[in-house]
């Protein structure tokens, strides 16, 4: 009967926002589109469609409102007008009962309040759909008074979202079914992408683990403050953390009568990004401004604070090196190695022409050439790559797709902080570094070092394994096994006379390297 009633109110605000009207005018049956205008007689739908889509999510309630986060992360799949509205839905979420909160922290822990914290700040210190904070004072195993924030998971949430991601996935399975776009659009699949982000969020241990890899990650750096985890206090409803003070970056004004460095924060935040995605292929894909604090105390000034670690975004080598020869590729104007790459990626049909995909991507990018480098976007030329793709039936990565919303992120923070701020300037040394890396005498060396104790091992035992081998062959053949095992010591030899060469070899560049960087400087 709930779901039932659920269901009921769904239908109801679609109704009331006039997005029966949106949805059903893509539908592929005639008879629908005519249902479609009889139901919107009445209504004032002045509005654009993007707005009222994103107020819709809004009444709906938190759930629907981390869908149309989520959702407008997937601009390759969405107009733009949508998109750039769902990008601006906020957690405008009560806070919870902090009863509830303290009754959930007692249950996690199994213990009262008072032996957990010296003090408990009841009232939250921010609210979402998901959790809310709370301040308190903890103290650790030296007996040392911390300042904590304390993550507590928004009760009931789990029943509450299983209900909503049924309904979901229903809906889905209509749009698919009987809409126009519906197989392009992928509805299922976005819901359960969301689905996804949901229980990985409902997990609170996960997020702490994320945070704790990347205040690992950005400890050389001195550009960025990652919250400590205090993992005696955590639990999947429950997380304790470092307080961090500072002050948000959206607050620019504050901070520049601070003292701040706004241009430098400008260029240390996209060298933040880069550093995550090229070097440790592992990067917070949340970085809006409500995560993004500056610290103004004296040891740490002008650092950028990271908060809410529940969406990290992954790399692997291979994704590494499609987005950095892509980046370079297009900045040679070499189209058709752009395009090279989608196939060779295996995202594009292999029936696919690459001059037709050349001249797609051609242009796309060519525009962006009478700007000047500062002016180009990298996260909008990757939107527009995804965008232009999809002509070509191209399945683009959920990891790629986050890497790009996470870009366009940046860009626009980095250039509401300093509208001079050339990102291509400050992302290239990266570029060119990863592919020395990867391509590079650095990565020769490195590769014959990681299979170095494979190859010790293996070169003395292949005579005996041959010769074990071998002994089960008839009498007859035992001149057979005589000749292999001289053939074999001929090879171990000239095995090792080529990784002594190429050792050797590497370490004549590594050098030479040296010798010209001693020039240099």
């Amino acid at each position: 009967m709930k779901q039932f009633l659920r269901g009921a109110t769904i239908l109801w605000v679609v109704f009331r926002f006039g997005l029966d009207g949106l949805v059903l005018d893509s539908f592929q049956k005639p008879w629908l589109r005519m249902v479609s205008r009889v139901l919107s007689v009445g209504r004032n739908l002045e509005a654009p469609r993007g707005q009222r889509l994103r107020e819709a999510l809004e009444r709906l309630g938190p759930i629907f409102v981390k869908f149309g986060q989520v959702l407008s992360t997937r601009r390759d799949l969405l107009p733009p007008d949508m998109a750039d509205e769902l990008a601006r839905l906020q957690d405008r979420v009560p806070p919870f009962d902090p009863g509830i909160a303290v009754a959930t922290i007692e249950r996690a822990f199994r213990r009262p309040l008072d032996e957990i914290f010296v003090s408990f700040d009841r009232t939250p210190v921010a609210s979402a759909s998901i959790a809310q904070v709370h301040f308190a004072t903890l103290r650790d195993r030296e007996g040392v008074e911390r300042e904590v924030a304390v993550k507590v998971l928004r009760p009931g949430m789990l029943p509450v979202i299983e209900k909503d991601l049924s309904l979901m996935r229903m809906m889905a399975g209509w749009v698919e079914n009987l809409s126009a776009d519906g197989k392009r659009l992928k509805p299922r699949e976005v819901v359960a992408e969301f689905d996804n982000y949901l229980h990985d969020e409902l997990d609170l241990v996960r997020e702490a683990a994320n945070a704790a890899q990347l205040r690992r990650n950005m400890q050389g750096l001195d550009l960025v403050l990652i919250p400590e985890i205090f993992w005696d206090f955590c639990h999947a409803e429950v997380m304790v953390m470092q307080r961090m003070n500072g002050v948000p970056i959206s607050q620019i004004d504050r901070l520049r009568e601070a003292g701040v460095d706004i241009p430098k924060l400008a260029r240390d935040g996209v060298t933040i990004f880069f550093t995550q995605v090229f070097r440790d292929g592992f990067f917070h894909a949340d970085m809006h401004p409500g995560n993004i604090q500056v610290s103004l105390d004296a040891a740490t000034f002008g650092r950028y604070i990271s908060l809410d670690f529940g969406i990290v975004g992954t790399l692997t080598e291979v994704d590494k090196e499609y987005l950095a020869q892509n980046f370079v590729a297009f900045f040679r104007r070499d189209y058709k190695r752009v395009a090279e790459l989608h196939i060779e990626s295996g995202w594009v049909p292999p029936e696919t022409r690459v001059n037709d995909l050349e001249s797609a991507i051609r242009a796309v990018c060519e525009p962006y050439f009478d700007r000047p480098l500062k002016e180009i976007s990298l996260g909008m030329v990757l939107m527009r790559l995804f965008q232009t793709s999809r002509r070509f039936q191209v399945e683009i990565q959920p990891q790629l797709v986050l890497l790009q919303k996470t870009l366009l992120n940046i860009e626009g923070l980095g250039r509401q902080l300093d509208p001079e701020l050339d990102l291509w300037s400050t992302a290239k040394p990266f570029l060119e570094k990863w592919m020395l890396e990867q391509m590079g005498p650095q990565r020769l060396w490195r590769e014959l070092r990681a299979e170095a104790p494979h190859y010790a091992k293996l070169i003395p035992e292949l005579p005996r394994l041959v010769y074990d081998a071998l002994r089960q062959r008839p009498a007859d053949q035992q001149h057979l096994l005589r000749e292999l095992l001289e053939t074999q010591k001929r090879t171990n030899r000239l095995l090792q006379g080529i990784i002594f060469a190429g050792v050797g070899f590497v370490l004549g560049l590594l050098l030479i390297q040296l010798l010209i960087r001693i020039r240099l400087f």
